[in-house]
């Protein structure tokens, strides 16, 4: 969440990569930047180019604080996703996705894309318009099994409405559930957009078949992300074994065979464990277009974390005391997560008063009289066993939406007068990283590209970055 931001993607698009910006929970860290006073005015001027000019007018007049934020002072939520909201809660989502890709994009022609999870299903319809409005070059999704997206930039693209399933627990056979945007609820003369190039986030040969021969539109590439790389991982295949200090173990099983792969006959991009310049080449001599890299880029200077933050994961990695742990259970969605694992931060842990007010990762679920909820592992316990979650699925659970927004800046203030902790994820390569930092305590952006393309002739080169991740050619 807001780590791969617009200052960081149009760093590496000017210097001649895909710089990718994070779309996740943009909406809350949009209006968050907003009440902070939006000093550097950049989000103003784009929205001054926001081609629905009420809705820009009613976001600043809700949220800008010219001012900033006063000590004491709380955060000004928006409302929880659900399956249909508000004209002005979809504007909002909008509006955010646009700023950040105009943002990425201004004063240069290289290409931007923007990185969204499938598994966050409520805000990605009117998420994926907002970037389109924008002039977004490429969507990557991951996450789940992203087979409706890109028959939804088609039919977005040509100012149609667009639609998709609704996962919801519990549902009875033959029951649909739908998600449905439509551009003309918004605009009263629906542009035609530039369809953005697709690229789903795969980790298997199984889903890349799968969604090469049965989407429900053009797939144009892949990225295949290992279980080295930060964040969500997707679990081992077959039944959960875990190591001796309680991660996940993964084999050969749970390795994408690239030769397959290439005979599907569309680009890929490798991710996880590849940020070098041997990485590059050796993903370029297994077929791949380029290497997808996260980690080096989300400690570098144009990215969301906070400074003090990226200060002492470095210093950490130069002292060899940074670790990082793949967390079986502490995400609600089930998949395995990443923790950086460093003292002189505190991080987010048990003694958080367990509190649901951003929701991006709740599920839907119907209940007995029909209608549809929502519940989070990770919301207080006894709410989430009330609506009829498991007590032992609350059992490790982190909240990564609050954390996530706090490890960059922007944490609620809470009743008990604590402002939320942060929660620090990264690849297992933090930890490999005294190579390339060679006793810096900070570096840009342009370092990690040319580190990367060092030993590589420039012109036969593919990156890419995506939500801390870009991506190299």
């Amino acid at each position: 969440m807001g780590v791969s931001n617009w200052t960081l993607a149009r760093a590496v698009s000017r210097a001649g990569q895909l710089g990718v910006v994070s779309g996740t929970a943009l909406d809350d860290v949009f209006v968050r930047r907003l009440q902070d006073g939006d000093l550097c005015g950049s989000i103003r001027r784009a929205l001054e180019h926001f081609p629905i000019p009420e809705a820009a007018a009613e976001i600043l007049k809700r949220f800008h604080k010219p001012e900033g934020m006063q000590p004491g002072e709380k955060y000004k939520a928006l409302p929880m996703y659900r399956q249909a909201v508000s004209a002005m809660r979809e504007q909002i989502t909008i509006a955010s996705n646009f700023v950040e890709v105009w943002l990425a994009k201004e004063g240069h022609d290289g290409q931007v894309g923007i990185n969204l999870l499938t598994k966050v299903q409520m805000p990605n319809l009117a998420s994926l318009y907002g970037a389109m409005l924008a002039g977004v070059d490429y969507v990557l999704m991951g996450a789940g099994i992203p087979r409706e997206i890109p028959g939804a930039l088609d039919a977005l693209a040509e100012g149609r409405a667009a639609s998709l399933k609704l996962d919801v627990e519990g549902a009875l056979p033959g029951e649909t559930h739908l998600i449905t945007f439509d551009p003309a609820k918004h605009l009263p003369v629906t542009p035609q957009l530039k369809r953005p190039k697709f690229l789903a986030i795969i980790s298997a040969n199984s889903l890349a078949m799968t969604l090469a021969r049965k989407a429900n539109g053009k797939v144009d590439g892949f990225v295949v992300e290992g279980w080295t790389a930060g964040g969500h991982n997707a679990p081992p295949r077959g039944e959960m074994k875990l190591n001796d200090i309680g991660e996940p173990v993964y084999g050969e099983r749970d390795m994408v065979d690239l030769a397959k792969l290439g005979e599907l006959g569309l680009p890929f991009w490798i991710a996880g464990g590849v940020a070098s310049p041997k990485g590059l080449a050796t993903a370029r001599a297994a077929g791949a277009v380029g290497v997808q890299v996260g980690t080096f880029f989300a400690f570098c200077d144009e990215s969301g974390i906070l400074p003090h933050l990226k200060t002492v994961v470095l210093a950490g990695v130069t002292a060899r005391n940074t670790t990082v742990f793949t967390d079986p259970v502490a995400s609600p969605t089930g998949y395995p997560f990443k923790l950086v694992r460093v003292g002189g931060v505190q991080q987010q842990d048990d003694t958080r008063i367990r509190n649901c007010d951003l929701g991006y990762l709740r599920t839907a679920y119907r209940r007995e009289d029909g209608r549809l909820d929502y519940r989070c592992s990770a919301e207080p316990v006894d709410t989430y066993v009330k609506k009829g979650g498991a007590l032992t699925d609350t059992v490790g659970r982190r909240c990564l939406c609050n954390g996530l927004v706090a490890t960059i800046g922007h944490g609620q203030l809470r009743d008990e007068g604590n402002v939320e902790a942060p929660l620090l994820t990264s690849g297992d390569e933090l930890a490999h990283m005294q190579c390339f930092l060679q006793g810096r305590a900070r570096y840009s952006a342009t370092d990690v590209l040319d580190y990367l393309l060092s030993e590589t002739p420039a012109a036969d080169l593919s990156l890419t970055a995506t939500s801390g991740a870009q991506a190299v050619h």
